[in-house]
């Protein structure tokens, strides 16, 4: 049964967001997708702090694509109060960045990340990453009990 609560995406570069959202509209990914500009936006949303103060901390997102490099707050710490949090310790995380550091990727799985995937510079790869994240995350996987 495929997973209908809502993705959030975390990412900073305009250009970035439309590109993923484009993917998965054209990978036929029909769940709402919710955009964090920054780190701070994203613990807000998922902490029900400042804008979402009334969103029900309960409900959390399917899925959270987080990129490494924002401003304010950067992906890794966003990453590590995400797992602090017994609320939120369990959200699937996949970090979605350009970056091809190996400190990045030790560092994201050492902060318990469930996977990490560097984006694909070309549509069609994108669009295929796109699609297959969705196949997997949201129709095939299992979530944790409760979630």
């Amino acid at each position: 049964m495929a997973d209908t609560r809502p993705i959030l995406l975390v990412e900073d570069n305009p250009d970035d967001v439309l590109l993923t959202l484009r993917a998965f509209s054209k990978a036929h990914i029909a769940n709402e997708i919710i955009v964090a500009k920054d780190g701070v936006e994203a613990l807000d949303y998922l902490f029900c702090r400042g804008q979402w103060a009334s969103r029900d901390v309960t409900e959390l997102p399917a899925l959270m694509l987080l990129d490494l490099k924002l401003p304010r707050v950067d992906g890794h710490q966003v990453l590590k109060e995400v797992r602090a949090d017994e609320r939120t310790k369990l959200i699937r995380v996949v970090v979605l960045t350009s970056s091809k550091e190996e400190q990045d990727v030790f560092k994201s799985y050492s902060l318990f990340a469930n996977s990490y995937i560097r984006k694909p510079v070309d549509f069609d790869q994108f669009l295929t990453v796109a699609t297959q994240l969705g196949l997997y995350w949201l129709l095939l996987n299992e979530p944790p009990p409760g979630h």
